[in-house]
C-alpha cells in the first residue's frame, strides 16, 4: 500500500507525451497518488501554496523540437516558485539549469578534474571557425540546449565550418553552442550510466551506425545479439537508424565519477554518457542528462524494471517530504 498521502500527491511535472507511459502505468499499478502536470497547459499562482509531497521534474530540453521552447524557460520560473515554498523538488533548479547548458556541464566536469571532449563556447556563428582553433579535427558543433542530439553538426575541415559560419550556422534557441573535438566511437559505441537518488543503477551499451547524434536510450528497440526488443514507445525509424543495446557493469571507478558528477550537478535521477577515443583509448565524458530515458524493454537488457525501483524511491522520498513537512508545522 503507497505510504503518499491522497492529500500530498506527487506531482510529476513533463513535457512529453509518450517518455513517462511507463511511470505513470506502475504508479497507477500502485494506485499512488499523483497528478500529471504537463508543461504545455501548465500555470501557477505565486500566492498559492502547492499541494503536493514532491514534485518530479520531467521536462526536456529538446520540447522545442516539438513548439514547446517556451516552456523550457516557464519551467525555471515554476521549480523555483516550488522550491521557494518548500516543496521537495526532484531534479530541481539547479538540476536544470545543468541539463539545458551543455557549457555548464563542460565546467562542472572540468571542476571534478575528469576527462570531457576539449571544446570551446561561443554565442555568436561567425566566433566558430575562431575557436576551434587549437583543437583536434574533426570538430562538432553543439547547441548549448540540445536534448536527443537536436541540432549537432560534424564538421571535417575548418573550411566546411567557415562556410556554415558564414550561411547557416545554428546555435539554437539560447544562441549558444560548444566548439567541441568529434571523438570517433571505439567500435561504434557509448555507454550510458543512470543513477536513482544519486545512485548507481544500471549501465547500458549503445551501437550505433555513425551517423546520427541521437542515442535516446528509451528509442533503440534492438538487442547487440538481434532480439528485437517490446517497446511501447520505440521511435517509428529507430529501427532504420541502426541502433543496438546491450547491459553493461561499468567499471568501478566510472561509476564512482557518475555519482560525483550528479551530485555536483544537484541531480537526482538522470543518466551520464561517456564514450572511448578509438584513437587513443581515452574516455570522455560528454553528456549530463537529468531527464531520464530507462532503456526500452529494461527486463530484457539489464535485467530488472527500472521504473518500478523509480517507483519506489519516490514514495520514501514522497513520504519523508512530508514527514518533515509535518515537523515543521509542528515546531
Amino acid at each position: 500500500m503507497s505510504t503518499v498521502p491522497a492529500n500530498r500527491p506527487i506531482g510529476i511535472f513533463y513535457e512529453h507525451p509518450e517518455w513517462f507511459k511507463p511511470l505513470f502505468a506502475e504508479l497507477d499499478r500502485r494506485g499512488t497518488p499523483y497528478v500529471k502536470l504537463h508543461a504545455d497547459e501548465h500555470v501557477f499562482d505565486p500566492a498559492e501554496q502547492p499541494a503536493y509531497s514532491l514534485v518530479f521534474n520531467r521536462m526536456s530540453p529538446s520540447a522545442y523540437l516539438r513548439g514547446r521552447g517556451n516552456a523550457i524557460f516557464y519551467t525555471q520560473a515554476f521549480l523555483a516558485h516550488l522550491e521557494r515554498r518548500g516543496i521537495r523538488v526532484v531534479n530541481g533548479t539547479e538540476a536544470f539549469g545543468n541539463e539545458i547548458s551543455k557549457a555548464a556541464q563542460l565546467s562542472l566536469i572540468e571542476s571534478l578534474g575528469l576527462p570531457y571532449p576539449r571544446a570551446r563556447v561561443i554565442h555568436r556563428p561567425e566566433q566558430a571557425p575562431a575557436a576551434a582553433q587549437g583543437l583536434r579535427w574533426p570538430i562538432a558543433v553543439k547547441p548549448n540546449i540540445g536534448g536527443s542530439g537536436a541540432g549537432v553538426r560534424k564538421f571535417d575541415t575548418p573550411e566546411a565550418l567557415r562556410q556554415a559560419a558564414e550561411t547557416d550556422l545554428d546555435l539554437g534557441i539560447d544562441s549558444t553552442a560548444l566548439v567541441q573535438e568529434f571523438i570517433p566511437q571505439e567500435e561504434s559505441r557509448i555507454v550510458r550510466v543512470e543513477v536513482v537518488g544519486g545512485k548507481y543503477i544500471y549501465g547500458i551499451r549503445i551501437y550505433t551506425p555513425g551517423t546520427s547524434f541521437d542515442l535516446c536510450p528509451a528509442d533503440v528497440c534492438q538487442r547487440v545479439d538481434g532480439a528485437e526488443l517490446d517497446a511501447q514507445i520505440c521511435a517509428v525509424d529507430a529501427p532504420k537508424r541502426g541502433l543496438r543495446v546491450e547491459g553493461y557493469e561499468p567499471p568501478r571507478p566510472v561509476i564512482e565519477a557518475v555519482e560525483r558528477i550528479m551530485a555536483a550537478a544537484g541531480i537526482e535521477v538522470g543518466g551520464i554518457e561517456y564514450m572511448i577515443d578509438s584513437r587513443d583509448g581515452q574516455l570522455y565524458y560528454y553528456d549530463v542528462n537529468a531527464l531520464s530515458n530507462f532503456v526500452a524493454d529494461a527486463p530484457n537488457v539489464v535485467g530488472f524494471d527500472p521504473f518500478a525501483l523509480l517507483a519506489d524511491w519516490l514514495e520514501r522520498e514522497a513520504a519523508a517530504a512530508v514527514a518533515a513537512g509535518a515537523e515543521r508545522e509542528a515546531a
